[in-house]
């Protein structure tokens, strides 16, 4: 058993014995020590209850979330918010800001080192402090490279090199995913440790959805797994979306489009984010045209539950924020088209998290590298196991 197996069982934040670890192992007490012992150099582990000031070693040890902090960045198409928090994911400060993505990499790129290192000079902390920064990016990421694949609002970042960008300034792990990934990250962090399948779904001015299942965030073959934006719905058929084919959600369902709806339908809509105002104003064609949205989303929702079999799934975005009447038509089409024993037990929900998803899940996504058991055994100067080692 590694450094890493003792560190699993204490990550909980439940405080135990040596005794109680070595039961729950079945290792010895001196290996249990010597485990320990690794754990607490690096800060990992401290005594409950503050630091040992000498003599016999406290009873009780425990999980130590502010041995190490980490940055979470949150880019938007118009939006961009940082955090420092701790391992635990507790955000300890945070500062947000309007900002284009279409002003390329380098500028929003330096906004955010600027950002990160204001927010550890806030905290007191210090560079050597940082151990990892996650981001968030509004476009297809290829999570292997941290790379964004054709972006298509982001002028000047396909394929851009963000996690070397960020390296010249900080010299640490840096993780990049799709926004409503990181948002599906933050959501079940902060508001939903229990739950091992969930789904997040995105309504802006695209659709999309991340996906934990078994615990786990799936990202597909190329990081493109979630993209329900553009699969087809038949009341969609002759509408032409922007990615050139016909009958794509997005096209119908999208921020964009239920605004388009409502125009259609003689009111007016200054601007596509004004639908949630019309609905709390309770405008009867905006609350329409909304539940329709709601349906439609329902009708590809439907399939999703049948394959993927989620507890949960959460509705954030800027739609989401219209309430009631979007979940009412997700669920009349969800409950109806999906297989009984699928939808037994599902829940859907708006978020909990709402606007703060997204900086959450970034700092969850570098905490998820930090906290990795290779990435702690590294630490404790344990080298990788060897093929067919027993340790």
């Amino acid at each position: 058993m590694r450094p890493s197996d003792v560190f699993d069982i204490l990550r909980d934040g439940q405080p135990r014995t040596r005794a109680q670890l070595a039961e729950i192992t079945g290792l010895a007490r001196s290996t249990i020590t010597a485990r320990l012992d690794a754990l607490m150099r690096v800060g990992l582990v401290v005594p409950f209850g503050g630091v040992s000031t000498g003599g016999r070693p406290p009873s009780l040890l425990a999980f130590n979330p502010g041995a190490r902090v980490v940055a979470g960045v949150d880019l938007g198409a118009s939006h961009a918010r940082a955090a420092i928090a701790d391992l635990d994911g507790r955000i300890l400060v945070e500062r947000g800001t309007q900002l284009d993505i279409a002003l390329g990499p380098e500028r929003v790129l330096g906004w955010v080192e600027e950002v990160v290192r204001e927010l550890l000079a806030e905290q007191g902390r210090d560079v050597s402090e940082l151990a990892a920064i996650g981001i968030g990016l509004p476009g297809p990421v290829e999570h292997s490279t941290g790379r964004a694949i054709n972006p298509p609002i982001m002028p000047g970042w396909d394929r851009y090199d963000v996690p070397g960008h960020v390296q010249q300034a900080f010299a640490v792990p840096v993780l990049v995913d799709n926004d409503v990934n990181i948002m599906a990250l933050g959501e079940q962090h902060s508001q939903l440790r229990d739950v091992a399948d969930l789904v997040f779904i995105k309504v802006g001015t695209g659709i999309g959805a991340g996906i934990i299942s078994g615990g786990a965030l799936q990202r597909g073959a190329q990081g493109t797994a979630g993209d329900l934006g553009h699969v087809f719905v038949a009341r969609g058929a002759d509408v032409t979306c922007r990615c050139g084919n016909r009958g794509c959600l997005e096209a119908i369902a999208a921020v964009p489009a239920v605004a388009a709806a409502i125009r259609a339908a003689g009111v007016d809509v200054p601007a596509d984010q004004d639908v949630v105002a019309l609905v709390r104003g309770g405008d009867r064609v905006a609350m329409t045209a909304v539940r329709q949205a709601g349906r439609d989303l329902g009708e590809v929702l439907a399939a999703l539950v049948n394959l993927v079999n989620p507890s949960v799934i959460v509705i954030g975005g800027a739609l989401a924020a219209a309430g009631e009447g979007l979940l009412a038509g997700i669920r009349e089409v969800v409950y109806q088209r999906s297989l009984p024993l699928a939808t037994e037990h599902l829940h859907i929900t708006t978020s909990r998290a709402g606007e703060r998803a997204g900086v959450l899940g970034a700092a969850a996504l570098a905490i998820g590298h930090v906290l990795a058991p290779e990435s702690i055994d590294r630490a404790c100067g344990v080298p990788p196991p060897t093929a067919g080692a027993l340790i």
